[in-house]
């Protein structure tokens, strides 16, 4: 068993050597462009939402600690570094159909990390077309840890997303996860170095489907449509492409960072500036598993001083009074010399859901936290930055290409007042 997948590894790497890229992809007129959709909802879990600081502390940790302890060899616990911390909070679900007969699986989506696994919930059947590996894998998430083994079988999203025989990993073992049933990692394949026993990387769900030939290039692009709903399917999974009509203007394509650790995510180098003040120009990444806005902890004190905030102890998170949101300066994210511009709405956390997270009605509250030391990953833009909580109003257009690029966009709703 391990030797077919290293064979499906190599048959990989040959594909995608002529494989489109997201510069490609830009350049095809959008009826020539062929991709493939998958629906995709948000949930947010409204009574863990005092936990959010704190879970994405945890999970920016455990991301860059993964990274850094990669090149370890792989042994039953190596890769859970830590306890669960909180669940998750605010995340991006998919379903997936895994064997024949089928059982369905809701999933995070996360291009902070690249094995895809299930069995946190809903228990995994094993059917005919499951072909177990005999080999450990574990991760650790930060907000949680999974363990168990590796089995190579079908798995479909419906319709030509189908692939017959795709890296899955069965929990025996999981934390921090409910109410869904495991992870779909959209992140590049290194980050599945060593997770899995004998393996040294993991073939990922975009590399199958691009090496299959059902999708050009290994890109999936996100998208949402704005909606009140708490879980509702308003949004998309473009797998090799993008939906021109979900951005305005153009997809501006960069290349990974060569920075380490943030060169083995969706990194990219980025200056941050507020108002007249550069506060940060370094590596960091862009990622779907993360909600809020972090800054390295010189470029976080910075930000604090030029807001007027201070650090509210129960919530976590920043606070200013109406009369300082009202003097906040726009935080301009420059990547590539394109500038991606946070209004202060952009900045702030949804009015309507301060006593959800045990703040005040009077105070606003802001979405950029504190990423601690980075060295090397010094910022991460989650889910705030592409987009807002409350009605799901995508910010930023968002792709990712395995071969070594992030696309970025702005949208309908960049400069849209959503929080108030």
């Amino acid at each position: 068993m391990v030797s077919l997948i290293s064979l499906s590894f190599l048959a990989l790497q040959l594909c995608l050597a002529t494989a489109l890229n997201l510069h490609d992809l830009v350049k095809l007129p959008a009826h020539e462009a062929s991709q493939v959709r998958a629906p995709i909802k948000k949930l947010v879990q409204h009574d863990k939402l005092k936990h959010l600081a704190a879970h994405d502390v945890a999970h920016a940790k455990a991301l860059i600690h993964r990274a850094r302890s990669g090149a370890a060899k792989f042994s039953g616990d190596s890769q859970v570094i830590g306890v669960e911390i909180a669940n998750l909070v605010t995340t991006y679900i998919a379903a997936i159909d895994i064997g024949s007969p089928p059982t369905t699986y809701n999933v995070i989506v996360d291009s902070g990390s690249s094995n895809t696994w299930v069995g946190a919930n809903t228990p995994f059947t094993s059917t005919s077309t499951t072909q177990n590996l005999n080999a450990g894998v574990a991760v650790s998430y930060g907000s949680g840890f999974f363990s168990g083994f590796e089995v190579l079988d079908l798995l479909t999203f419906g319709g030509p997303l189908t692939i017959p025989n795709q890296s899955i990993g069965i929990a025996t073992d999981a934390s921090g996860f409910n109410p869904l049933d495991g992870i779909l990692g959209i992140g590049p394949i290194a980050l599945t170095t060593n997770t899995v026993q004998g393996q040294s990387t993991v073939p990922t769900v975009t590399d199958n489907l691009a090496s299959l030939g059902i999708i050009p290039a290994s890109v999936v692009s996100v998208s949402f449509a704005p909606t009140n709903a708490t879980f509702d399917i308003n949004g998309e999974l473009v797998f090799g492409g993008i939906d021109d009509s979900a951005f305005i203007g153009n997809l501006s394509v960069f290349p990974v960072t060569t920075t380490f650790p943030a060169s083995l995510f969706f990194g990219v180098d980025a200056t941050f500036v507020q108002g007249p003040n550069t506060i940060l120009s370094s590596a960091g990444i862009v990622d779907t598993g993360t909600t809020l806005i972090l800054l390295t902890q010189s470029a976080f004190s910075a930000y604090v001083a030029g807001a007027g905030a201070v650090p509210d102890p129960t919530t976590g998170l920043l606070s200013v009074t109406p009369t300082q949101f009202a003097a906040l300066p726009t935080l301009d994210v420059v990547i590539g010399g394109v500038t991606f511009p946070l209004i202060p709405d952009a900045q702030r956390w949804p009015q309507q859901l301060n006593t959800a997270i045990g703040g005040s009605p009077d105070l606003v509250y802001l979405i950029v936290g504190n990423l601690g030391s980075g060295s090397g990953l010094d910022f991460i833009l989650g889910q705030f930055f592409l987009e807002s909580l409350t009605i799901s109003a995508e910010r930023f257009y968002s792709a990712f290409d395995s071969s070594g690029f992030v696309g970025l966009a702005q949208t309908a709703f960049t400069g849209a007042v959503v929080n108030n």
